[in-house]
């Protein structure tokens, strides 16, 4: 790999928010930082020396993309593998690797992984379409997740009862036994060509009652001493046993009697990083450029408990997007707006983030709440 510091050539598949801050990183090491992605108006546009529109699912769309680059990676798992394998084969330096992303795109073959590697996750069967759902009604309550495609939410389903059926996906999917948890947590850990390895503290997930989406972060979690030790431990295991260079965010429960079940992992920046950009000593964006580049990790440690809330587009509202509250939100201290430069506004869609720091932790809630109640995103 040539010296990143002069003239590099990096290639982003994906132009949502998590590469628009990952090019803010990237600006800082002098990288010619060139996006593809099939929206004209992605988050990326303005930001990218190079923005190319096009399908990230199309194998000659991302392989004559990756042409000429000296470094591939992504900001979505949906990509098409094969050509980044076809360009990994021709030189072309791909992190995360096209093998894993292939594995962690399918949460059925994901979900196998585990099994296969003793790694706790729940009880799980596999099934090919909706019908398959009534040969496991004694397995309910469970929640479908579709194998492929599904993110941000969507592709999620709960099935408690045989009534629920009727809501299932009709597709390839995974049949997961509902666990009664007390926590959900996240880990986000690194690895970079060399082996070395570097975890975040743990954070703690509150997501939406019907979206499943995040609506709150907390920095560090509120979890015991063994139990983030132990989180930590399955994530540096994960990241190991897949050999993945880049960044791994796994998504856990912790369960009422303190065990500890992994959901779901992401082979990129996630969402719950982006406090770190303020919050710990090298922000997840710095911390995936150093990984990939093959430099040292940088120090995770955490400057000051954070909070993180998930700007999104308030329900009944869709058109252009209208910030209110940013003013009065704005006037407290310790308070980190981040706008994801999306136009166009709708229920749910994530329009932004806001960080929230404070040395005090039942303040940093109330600010939280303060900034969840009073900054919204409407048309």
């Amino acid at each position: 790999m040539k010296p990143f510091y002069q003239n590099f050539k990096l290639g982003v598949l994906g132009g949502g928010q998590l590469g628009r801050m990952l090019i803010q990183s990237a600006i800082d090491l002098n990288m010619q930082i060139s996006v593809l992605d099939p929206d004209k108006d992605a988050p990326c546009k303005y930001l990218a020396d190079e923005f190319v529109v096009g399908e990230v699912t199309d194998f000659d769309t991302v392989y004559r993309f990756g042409k000429g680059k000296d470094l591939i990676t992504i900001e979505i798992e949906n990509v098409n593998t094969e050509a980044l394998q076809k360009l990994e084969e021709e030189g072309v330096n791909v992190y995360p690797q096209p093998r894993q992303i292939k594995l962690i795109q399918d949460k059925r073959v994901q979900k196998q992984f585990y099994k296969e590697n003793g790694i706790p996750t729940s009880e799980f069967v596999l099934i090919e379409n909706q019908e398959d759902l009534f040969k496991h009604i004694d397995f309910l309550p469970a929640v479908q997740k579709l194998g492929r495609a599904g993110y941000d939410g969507r592709g999620v389903q709960k099935i408690e009862k045989i009534e629920d059926i009727s809501k299932g996906f009709d597709a390839p999917s995974v049949l997961e036994k509902l666990i009664d948890f007390e926590k959900e947590i996240s880990v986000i850990v690194a690895r970079n060509v060399s082996g070395q390895i570097a975890t975040y503290p743990v954070t703690e997930l509150v997501f939406h009652p019907t979206q499943n989406l995040v609506e709150f972060l907390f920095s560090p979690a509120d979890i015991s001493y063994e139990v983030g030790k132990e989180a930590k431990r399955i994530a540096i295991n994960i990241i190991e046993k897949l050999g993945i260079v880049g960044l791994l965010a796994v998504e856990m429960f912790v369960t009422k009697d303190g065990k500890i079940v992994v959901n779901e992992i992401a082979p990129r920046t996630h969402n719950s990083g982006h406090q770190t950009i303020e919050a710990n000593f090298t922000s997840q964006f710095q911390q995936h450029l150093r990984a990939i580049l093959n430099l040292p990790l940088g120090a995770t440690t955490i400057k000051m408990p954070s909070a993180m809330v998930n700007l999104l587009g308030e329900s009944g509202y869709t058109g252009l997007a209208r910030y209110q509250g940013i003013e009065q939100v704005m006037k407290t201290e310790g308070v980190y707006i981040h706008l994801y430069g999306k136009q166009m506004t709708k229920p749910f869609r994530k329009m932004g983030h806001v960080t929230i720091l404070d040395h005090d932790v039942e303040k940093l809630k109330l600010k939280a709440k303060f900034v969840k109640d009073n900054l919204k995103v409407i048309a």
